[in-house]
C-alpha cells in the first residue's frame, strides 16, 4: 500500500506506482511529493548535499509490520523531466518512484557495479514504461 502525502498541486495517479510497489514488496511505502526547496533541505540535512534533487529514499528499520520506508519526490523535477524527455508527468513520477523503491529494497547505483541500472531497465520493460526511460537510467 502507498500512503501519499502530496504537498504540491501536481496531479498524481497512483495506479502504476501501486502496481509496481505491490509486485516488488508487500510492505507499505510512504510517498511524499514536495517542491525543490523542501527536497533541497532534506538533501542537505541527510546527505550533506546543498542542492535540490529528483528523489530521495529513507528506509525504515527492518520490522515486519513497519512500512518499508519513505520516498520523497520533487514535483519540480517531475515537471522538468517530463518536458525535457518528451513524456508525461505520470511516467516521470513512476520512473522516480521506481528508482526510490529500488533504493529502499537495498540497491545502490553509487556503490554497485550496474545491478541497480539493470534492474531499472528490466522493470521499465516489464511495466511497459516508455523506452526513453531506459536510456536515462543507463546514462545516469
Amino acid at each position: 500500500m502507498i500512503e501519499l502525502d502530496n504537498r504540491t498541486d501536481l496531479e498524481i495517479d497512483l495506479e502504476h506506482v501501486q502496481i509496481m510497489a505491490d509486485t516488488l514488496t508487500g510492505r507499505t511505502i510512504e510517498l511524499i511529493v514536495c517542491d525543490d526547496e523542501t527536497i533541497r533541505e532534506l538533501n542537505r540535512e541527510h546527505r550533506g548535499i546543498d542542492r535540490a534533487t529528483d528523489v530521495l529514499s529513507f528506509p525504515y528499520e527492518e520490522a515486519p509490520m513497519m512500512p518499508l520506508g519513505s520516498i520523497v519526490i520533487s514535483a519540480d523535477f517531475v515537471r522538468k523531466g517530463a518536458k525535457v524527455h518528451g513524456h508525461g508527468e505520470a511516467d516521470e513520477l513512476t520512473l522516480l518512484f521506481l528508482h526510490g523503491l529500488l533504493h529502499l529494497l537495498g540497491y545502490d547505483h553509487e556503490t554497485d557495479t550496474g545491478q541497480m541500472r539493470r534492474k531499472e531497465k528490466e522493470l521499465i520493460e516489464r511495466f511497459g514504461l516508455p523506452q526513453s526511460l531506459i536510456v536515462r537510467t543507463e546514462e545516469a
